[in-house]
């Protein structure tokens, strides 16, 4: 069976980031790759590109990823950022491989999951300067 990988979008996603993910996982290694939203609907890129992303993250607890990717973009970094926490405190509870790119670093770590785990980010500061009560500094 595929492995299921769930890429969660948001408007003004970056275009790049999850490009390799979905275009080469999903035909050359066989990933079972999704997309979700915080709601499913229509959403338009950094670059311009729109598109219909038909399912809303709800639907991820059913669907079951093991792996769930946070594509990053500008609105990360606004008040506007919705809140997912609760979404990925579960699925990481449930077992499944989070993964942030760029802004999306920002969702995880709103999470509260990169206090006590090495990760990376954009640059030393982003997470401290972005999240309130982010304290994984040393990691």
């Amino acid at each position: 069976m595929a492995k299921k990988v769930a890429i969660v979008l948001t408007s003004g996603f970056a275009d790049w980031e999850y490009a390799l993910i979905a275009g080469v996982g999903g035909p050359f290694y066989g990933l079972d790759v999704a997309f979700f939203a915080p709601q499913a609907g229509t959403l338009r890129s950094q670059g311009g590109l729109t598109v219909d992303v038909a399912h809303g993250v709800a639907e991820l607890a059913d669907w079951r990823p093991e792996v769930l990717v946070v594509v990053g973009g500008t609105l990360w970094e606004t008040e506007r950022a919705p809140d997912i926490r609760a979404l990925l405190n579960e699925q990481r509870q449930r077992g499944a491989i989070l993964a942030g790119i760029c802004g999306g670093t920002l969702a995880l770590a709103r999470a509260g999951l990169l206090n006590n785990r090495a990760h990376t980010s954009n640059d030393a500061e982003f997470l401290t300067r972005n999240v309130a009560g982010y304290s994984g500094q040393r990691h």
